[in-house]
């Protein structure tokens, strides 16, 4: 899968920097071009002339190469790549990732990427322990960088622990598998719904819940990123995601969301319905703000369609539905009904009592269930990769 990509290696001021030529000697092997962006840092650890005699293209370091005279640009770099893996990455510039510091052509390459961008991170155990190292590494993956995490093993200082880079020949498998995964939707047509609805009770004031949208968010891009069309209906939340491959339909209310969803349901291949629809709308909304005249306001509430059900019903054959269950007690029964009910082909269950794990935090904790009464238990992750899980469950699938 690596024949004919352009690799961009950004080396950073560690001493597992020594293992980078080999790791290009293992790429070019597979028929990749590799070129190296690196820090003057680095250079204490590895040198450009062994990089570029390896890669067969020069190292770039600052923007301007004095000794040619030729002008390294951090877009055109950033353009040309399929993947932007930096490796390894120092404390130092995941700090500046996180914050995006731009002090060098290193940092200026990754803020103009285009490409997906794995970051190996290569540091002392107890560096790469500490609460500001592990938020940084949070806040890249909450990007939608990818992190390949360190090894745990002996380290330069002669400690023992998390810090070790991972090896070249794994990284290697690890690029593999991602050029596996871009083909994996490639050409299919996959619907998402995502965020809160709001029901109005007047002008100003409504019932909704405490959805962010990020799950949903999350399954399209990454859906767009393995090659699919996707057709994202949202409710109101902060931020969308940008992808050319995403057409975003913004919804208020329930019954828009419902509209919608049975407009394009019957052309998707793959839909996966992650949006938190109120169950219940008020049935009078006030044209106008409703005054706090009384000591107590009674709201009369109709219940909303169930939009999961409905595309349950019109499900055709080679068509795959996915649900999601929040739940907040007897989980995999409840689970399971709605499986079975709503005619799903699986069920990605949430629930409240796992820590991480619920609305608007970067990270999730599912278990998926299949009408076989399989049940996948994953530990918590970001909801990048949760997404990366749900897809790689449904890729299993016949279309």
């Amino acid at each position: 899968m690596l024949s004919g990509k352009k690799i961009l290696i950004g080396i950073t001021g560690s001493i597992a920097a020594y293992k980078i030529p080999f790791l290009i000697r293992l790429l070019v092997r597979a028929g990749a071009e590799v070129k190296v962006v690196m820090t003057k840092s680095a250079c204490d650890f590895v040198t450009p002339l062994t990089l570029a005699a390896v890669s067969q293209y020069a190292v770039s370091i600052k923007p301007f190469n004095e000794s040619d005279g030729k002008w390294h640009s951090h877009i055109e770099l950033g353009s040309w790549a399929d993947i932007f893996l930096i490796a390894p990455l120092s404390a130092n510039t995941l700090a500046k990732m996180a914050t995006g510091i731009t002090d060098n052509l290193l940092m200026a390459t990754y803020l103009a990427a285009r490409c997906p961008v794995f970051f190996a991170p290569a540091m002392d155990v107890d560096m790469y322990s500490h609460p500001t190292t592990q938020a940084n590494i949070q806040k890249l993956v909450s990007f939608g960088n990818r992190l390949i995490s360190p090894r745990e093993g002996e380290l330069a200082s002669g400690l023992s622990g998390y810090g070790r880079m991972e090896e070249p020949d794994v990284i290697v498998d690890i690029l593999n598998t991602h050029f596996e995964k871009e083909l994996s939707f490639k050409g299919k047509k996959v619907l998402v719904t995502s965020g809160p609805t709001i029901e109005p009770i007047d002008p100003v004031r409504f019932i909704s819940n405490h959805s962010s949208g990020q799950m949903g968010n999350a399954l399209a891009l990454e859906a767009a990123k393995r090659g699919a069309n996707v057709t994202l209906i949202s409710g109101p939340v902060y931020e969308f995601p940008i992808h050319p491959n995403i057409t975003l339909i913004k919804v208020t209310t329930a019954a828009e969301m419902l509209t919608e969803c049975l407009s394009c349901f019957p052309g998707a291949d793959f839909t996966i319905m992650s949006a938190a629809v109120a169950d219940y709308s008020p049935e009078k909304p006030s044209s106008s703000k409703i005054k706090k005249d009384e000591n107590e306001l009674l709201l009369h509430l109709v219940k909303t369609t169930d939009i999961l059900k409905e595309l349950g019903k019109m499900k055709k054959p080679g068509q795959i539905l996915v649900g999601f269950a929040l739940e907040t007690d007897h989980e995999i029964e409840n689970a399971q009904k709605k499986l079975h009910t709503k005619n799903l082909d699986f069920i990605v269950l949430n629930s409240l009592n796992d820590k991480g794990a619920g609305f608007s935090l970067p990270t999730n904790k599912i278990s998926i269930l299949n009408h076989k009464g399989s049940i996948t238990v994953y530990d918590k992750k970001s909801k990048t990769e949760v997404a990366s899980d749900i897809l790689d469950y449904a890729a299993k699938l016949t279309f």
